[in-house]
């Protein structure tokens, strides 16, 4: 199994302008029931975690359908999923947007998640600020 390289700051920079992580800032706390809404309901899992060398275009394209997105992949970021397609984004992608959903959840301190440790906490956890 290859480590996941860090992002580039260019990488980043492009992630805090991108709308689907704009939209996830936005839905994080809107939809606490979104799962159950997921156009993925429908379609067999094995979808959204293709293997490394297949493409994951079928995925993101069920995915830029839903109308849960933001709220999926605000869940991702949240626990730093890195597996798999969420919210219309790749590991790869979102291993960019996680460095700015990072700064992002730092600014807001009273960001919760289920009543559990504040997410920024959870986060320098998971994702060592370095």
């Amino acid at each position: 199994m290859t480590r996941a390289r860090m992002p580039r700051p260019h990488e980043v920079a492009a992630a805090r302008r991108d709308p689907r992580l704009l939209r996830a800032l936005t839905e994080r706390r809107l939809d606490e029931a979104w799962r159950i809404r997921g156009a993925c309901q429908s379609v067999d899992p094995e979808t959204f975690f293709p293997a490394p060398s297949e493409p994951a275009d079928a995925a993101v394209a069920l995915c830029r359908t839903c109308d849960v997105q933001g709220s999926c992949l605000a869940w991702a970021l949240d626990v730093g999923d890195c597996h798999g397609v969420w919210g219309g984004t790749t590991p790869r992608e979102r291993r960019a947007m996680l460095v700015a959903w990072r700064s992002q959840v730092e600014r807001d301190p009273d960001a919760v998640d289920d009543g559990g440790p504040p997410v920024r906490d959870r986060l320098l956890t998971l994702v060592p600020l370095s």
